[in-house]
């Protein structure tokens, strides 16, 4: 029985040599093999444009008033300290330079002001107390039309018996630029301290009580 079934199997094989037959391959197969490769995936992509962003400029600065560092020594006397003046009553030049190692009060004023009165009859009371030659008041007048006579009558009509001197333009402008405009506006009452050994203290302004001048001048 098995030698009949080797026998057909041969003979099945044997016939399909003979005819030569193809065997195809399936559809999906075929479809495989004749299909377009894909195409390739483009990878470049263009760099995205950069962002335009605004520069915003630093803001400006404040402007804002500088004053020059006080003078510390007498080789190096500021421009206005070094301006001629002339006491009002005696007629003698000065500078406000003039006085090493001394305390001067230097106080702008008015004739026509005030608050400059009411300031001046503080410094008059002050100036009693202390009684001291190595402290000097200095009444400087910004109104530089003003003659010398008139300024020392204004000083010796309320008994302001300390040096006087009509402000020149220059010393003005010298003033203006060491301490602001401040210094020229008489009603606020200006003045300022020049200590034994050269420095220029800051600008003050008000009117100022006994107590406070003495302790401005006896502590220089």
């Amino acid at each position: 029985m098995y030698r009949s079934i080797i026998g057909l199997l041969i003979g099945i094989l044997t016939a399909c040599g003979a005819a030569n037959v193809e065997i195809s391959p399936t559809p999906e197969i075929a479809l495989l093999a004749t299909a377009t490769p894909p195409a390739e995936i483009a990878t470049d992509i263009p760099p995205s444009p950069e962002v335009a962003t605004e520069v915003i400029p630093p803001s400006p600065e404040v402007a804002t008033e500088v004053i020059p560092p006080p003078v510390n020594t007498a080789s190096a006397l500021a421009p206005w300290q070094t301006i001629a003046l002339t006491d009002a009553r005696t007629g003698s030049p000065f500078t406000l330079g003039d006085f090493g190692g001394k305390t001067v009060f230097v106080e702008p004023m008015a004739t026509w002001c005030t608050n400059c009165r009411s300031q001046l009859n503080n410094v008059r009371e002050a100036r009693a107390q202390l009684n001291r030659d190595d402290v000097v008041f200095i009444g400087i007048s910004v109104e530089t039309n003003l003659s010398a006579a008139d300024l020392a009558q204004y000083a010796d009509t309320h008994g302001f018996d300390w040096i006087f001197a009509v402000a020149t333009p220059e010393l003005l402008t010298e003033l203006t630029l060491a301490f602001g405009r401040t210094i020229t506006n008489p009603p606020s009452t200006p003045h300022f301290i020049i200590q034994p050994d050269g420095t220029v203290g800051p600008l003050i302004t008000g009117i100022e009580t006994v107590d406070q001048i003495l302790q401005q001048v006896g502590g220089a």
